[in-house]
């Protein structure tokens, strides 16, 4: 068999290794919510987490397997290492997905092989053939990753891939687990791959790297040009350590320089057919989603998704942009769903009309979540005189968060001057029922609110990030507030959007203590369980 496609699969790992990421926790929901989208986006594979690491990761892989799992939905993949037990559960939490695959994965270099699995060569490869073909007994879809193969020994590496491939493995994943390579390099071992794994042509060569030296996504299409046909990657880069490669640079990259890859791919130069299932124009949707769900901002100078990916300061720039884009912009940013469009919803506005900008927009919301969001929508327009999509998407973005809505913010009043002593008044809504009310002093409004709040839930706690930012320009611009806080080692972030940036961030406070405060109920990881990743 032959095992061919004639696109670059994109497959998504923002809900796994994406999470990895210190404060980009997610709850079962907001993984759903992502889930979602990432098949409005049309990614071909989501992987939905790793199924034996915790009930709550079972869960989540579960639940997205069932609901975003469809007959014209993504294949839904769970992680799991090279042990029956991981493998067992990941079966297990995939079942009810029209298309399931487990990602399986064991390490190949030396110094893991040494120092973290005390195992042989002869031991690795018998294990990554038998647990290659274990997972086929239960799914048809297996994929297989030799863990820092970056920095593996290459006839060995040759070696495990050949028998992983000859024991049911559909995809071969090439991690560069540690961000180490450069693009030359990367491309010649996917060369040398292609050119000495006999039964290469079974599977798809996929490929999985961090950013540890800003060259994951040079590196990926360097392996492109070499062979490979599935690319592993994150919404906004976020990941472990420096994060792993941008799908949305790589999707962009291939579609603006589609006349440059196409060759690489046996079609005709001048071919404009996308080389990626990709709907772009859900591109910036997505990036802002993940962001505010996550807490992890982008900076604004990040490619394709920045604020500053299509401004332009420079006279020379400006002039030559007003009288042809292309004088200085090699896309469109409506390509990526940036519109300036200003929406002609106001006050009076009813929630049909409501509705129906939101589908344009691509929000497809439960009534429920129509509900909360036109509620909030109202609040806004009693405030504001015009409404502009950007503000329509924050407060979508805001209110479909899923949160556990333990404490709730029920009075927000401060008192602060040049020269008063800024106070703060918070009321607080506990997961009883009881309504609590504390005050405090503090070196700011934000600061005087933010230890009245931990006055009244209690729980201890540091604040690391307080980040503002205006959603549009103007003085009754809504205002995003992004916080994360830490408790022992873990953090936990909290977002909220509102025209009052006090009250925006006092919700992000308490959306932040909110998860925190639900870790603790729960603790969801076994104990054991490695924290290994690929």
């Amino acid at each position: 068999m032959t095992t061919k496609t004639d696109k670059i699969l994109i497959f998504d790992t923002t809900l796994r290794d994406g999470e990895q990421c210190p404060g980009a926790t997610l709850n079962i929901d907001e993984k759903l919510v992502i889930a979602k989208q990432l098949a409005r986006l049309g990614v071909d594979i989501i992987e939905a987490g790793f199924a034996f690491a915790s009930p709550g990761d079972f869960e989540a892989v579960s639940k997205i397997a069932e609901i975003v799992g469809t007959e014209n939905g993504p294949v839904i993949c769970s992680l799991a290492r090279a042990i029956k037990a991981d493998i067992e559960a990941a079966a297990k939490a995939l079942k009810p997905a029209v298309k399931s695959r487990i990602h399986t994965f064991i390490s190949t270099s030396d110094i893991h092989l040494e120092y973290q699995l005390r195992k042989s060569r002869a031991e690795v490869l018998a294990i990554a053939q038998e647990m290659v073909a274990y997972a086929k007994s239960f799914v048809t879809d297996v994929e297989f990753s030799p863990m820092d193969a970056a920095r593996s020994d290459s006839e060995f590496l040759y070696q495990v891939l050949e028998a992983a491939i000859a024991a049911g493995a559909t995809t071969v994943n090439i991690p560069d687990t540690v961000g180490y390579t450069t693009p030359s390099e990367f491309g010649a071992m996917i060369k040398g791959i292609k050119e000495n794994v006999p039964n290469i042509d079974q599977a798809i060569i996929s490929v999985h790297g961090h950013n540890d030296l800003g060259l994951a996504v040079a590196n990926f299409l360097e392996a492109v040009k070499n062979g490979a046909r599935q690319l592993e990657c994150t919404i906004n880069g976020i990941g472990e350590r420096a994060g792993n490669a941008s799908l949305e640079e790589l999707v962009m990259a291939l579609h603006v320089r589609r006349q440059y890859f196409n060759p690489y791919l046996g079609r005709p130069e001048e071919s404009q057919e996308s080389l990626t299932n990709i709907d772009t124009r859900e591109i910036y949707r997505t990036s802002r989603l993940v962001s505010n769900l996550t807490g992890m901002l982008v900076q604004p100078n990040k490619a394709i998704v920045g604020a500053n990916a299509f401004a332009h300061e420079s006279g020379i720039h400006q002039d030559g942009v007003l009288k042809n884009k292309l004088t200085y912009e090699i896309m469109d940013a409506q390509l990526i769903g940036l519109t300036d469009n200003q929406i002609v919803l106001g006050k009076h506005s009813g929630r049909n009309a409501f509705r129906t900008r939101l589908k344009e927009l691509g929000f497809e919301l439960s009534d429920s979540e129509l509900n909360k969001a036109f509620v909030r929508f109202k609040e806004i327009a009693d405030k504001k005189k015009e409404i502009s999509d950007r503000d329509l998407e924050a407060i979508v973005n805001d209110e479909i968060q899923q949160a556990p809505d333990l404490f709730r913010v029920e009075l927000v009043q401060v008192s602060c001057g040049s020269n008063a002593r800024p106070t703060a008044t918070v009321t607080l809504r506990t997961p009883e029922g009881e309504e609590l009310t504390d005050a405090a002093i503090g070196t700011g409004p934000v600061d005087a609110v933010y230890k009245a709040i931990n006055r009244v839930v209690n729980v201890p706690n540091e604040l690391i990030e307080f980040s503002v930012q205006s959603v549009t320009a103007g003085i009754d611009a809504i205002g995003e507030v992004t916080i994360r806080l830490r408790y022992e080692s873990r953090v936990f972030s909290g977002h909220a959007a509102n025209t009052d940036i006090i009250v925006a961030s006092a919700q992000a406070y308490v959306n932040a203590l909110n998860r925190l405060y639900a870790s603790l109920q729960s603790q969801e990881k076994p104990e054991g369980v490695s924290a290994q990743r690929v």
